[in-house]
């Protein structure tokens, strides 16, 4: 039986975060992920601590944007490929009034840092913003896909990888450790993001599927050199191709594509830009989400070498390095976890 100290259920933004705690503290470790969670391949990847529909900080967003700048730098230079985007996030104003309601929360201590105070006007013909827009700082794009890829390999190469679904009930317990197959772990981490809703170990938690829809379109026209926050978030990719989402559905669990969200996506485009554009694929996936929008972190009740590291919802490139980051310590330091993210919450 070979042993290693950790097995990670899943490789999405959470999973390879953790990961990378393990990699560099030298810890031995093995992940399972079967590619059928694809929430964080579909996600834009953009980095930005302002909920720009209120104009106010995100959750924790001073901690995380420190955490997650240093993690993005570190593994793009590990993995050897471009992952970070530094871009500035241009929220279009819809009208005077929203635009002196920026002016506001630019001056307010905890925004000014991420708030410009400067007017921005639209000098690109092919984007209707008559209004202008305020730019956000410190914000970007992390090409999720080139990242999930790069690491996939990493680990292949390292004989750390197996593409076999994770079966749970097959999980065993001797000692203080974990037994699955023919290994042996001192824990067992579970990211699989949504589908940690069939993970009985963590059958308390009321994790909600968020389901998400975006288009890729390509627009020669278009020449946008920032991410553009509308009703939509037009994020440019290269080659003239540009992210559209994305669209929020509470109901629908599956990760079909639907043609509502794909007639939603369009009108949004078509009230922000004037020119042509084709599109070139639409994909679908479910974010994990909480009724309370906070991350699930933390041990089983009853078996304490099984943890849980999942709920990021829409923000996980920013969340996952903090809570990662938590969770590392939490489990090889004995520090308390926040109690806003600890799973025990749902006791």
């Amino acid at each position: 039986m070979k042993h290693v100290d950790y097995i990670v259920v899943g490789l999405g933004i959470a999973g390879i975060a953790f990961c990378e705690q393990l990699r560099k503290k030298n810890k031995s470790f093995l992940v399972f992920d079967d590619s059928s969670q694809i929430s964080s391949a579909v996600a834009g990847g953009v980095y930005n601590p302002v909920v720009l529909k209120r104009f106010s900080l995100a959750w924790m967003a001073n901690e995380q944007i420190e955490v997650a700048d240093n993690f993005y730098k570190s593994l793009q230079s590990f993995l050897k490929i471009k992952i970070d985007y530094p871009l500035p996030v241009y929220r279009k104003y819809n009208s005077v009034e929203e635009q002196n309601d920026w002016m506001v929360a630019s001056d307010q201590p905890q925004l000014e840092r991420f708030l410009s105070a400067d007017f921005i006007p639209n000098k690109n013909p092919s984007v209707i913003a008559p209004f202008g827009f305020g730019k956000v700082n410190e914000t970007g794009m992390i090409d999720t896909t080139a990242m999930m890829n790069g690491y996939r390999e990493y680990l292949s190469q390292e004989k750390r990888f197996s593409t076999s679904s994770f079966n749970y009930s097959k999980v065993g317990f001797q000692s203080d450790e974990i037994i699955y197959e023919n290994h042996s772990s001192k824990y067992l981490i579970c990211a699989e993001g949504f589908g940690l809703n069939k993970n009985p170990f963590f059958s308390n938690i009321p994790l909600n599927g968020t389901k998400g829809e975006v288009l890729i379109i390509k627009s020669p026209g278009l020449q946008l050199d920032f991410i553009l926050k509308s009703s939509v978030f037009i994020i440019p990719l290269g080659n003239d191709d540009y992210y559209v989402g994305a669209t929020y559905e509470h109901h629908d669990k599956t990760c079909n594509l639907t043609e509502k969200a794909r007639e939603e996506l369009i009108r949004k485009l078509m009230s922000t830009i004037s020119c042509d554009f084709e599109i070139v694929e639409q994909k679908a996936g479910m974010r994990p989400t909480t009724k309370d929008r906070r991350p699930v972190v933390g041990r089983n009740a009853e078996h304490k070498n099984v943890c849980v590291l999942n709920g990021l919802g829409t923000r996980g490139i920013m969340i996952a390095p903090y809570i990662s980051k938590e969770l590392y310590h939490h489990l090889e330091e004995g520090k308390h976890l926040n109690p806003e993210i600890d799973m025990a919450r749902f006791y």
